[in-house]
């Protein structure tokens, strides 16, 4: 994975970025006992999944590539190769 460029894009970028900022929030409100703060940040982390979709969708995320593979024909429908002299 890291010879690919795996989550280098803007949109996976912001995405985490506004996830992580909504995990603190969520973890201090946690921590004050405040569930109605806690349940913010859990929204705030989903939105950040949103935001990176959308921006996914914009263009600014990861291409889609194909997959095509080249079959190779299996060994005993080959033509032997010929030796010539």
């Amino acid at each position: 994975m890291a010879g690919s460029s795996h989550g280098h894009t803007p949109a996976a970028w912001t995405g985490v970025i506004i996830a992580f900022i909504g995990f603190c929030v969520a973890g201090a409100f946690m921590v004050m006992a405040q569930p109605l703060g806690f349940w913010a940040g859990m929204v705030i982390v989903a939105l950040g999944g949103v935001v990176g979709a959308i921006m996914r969708s914009m263009g600014l995320g990861q291409p889609k590539q194909t997959h095509a593979v080249a079959h190779a024909a299996p060994a005993a429908t080959r033509e032997p190769a010929s030796a010539e002299s």
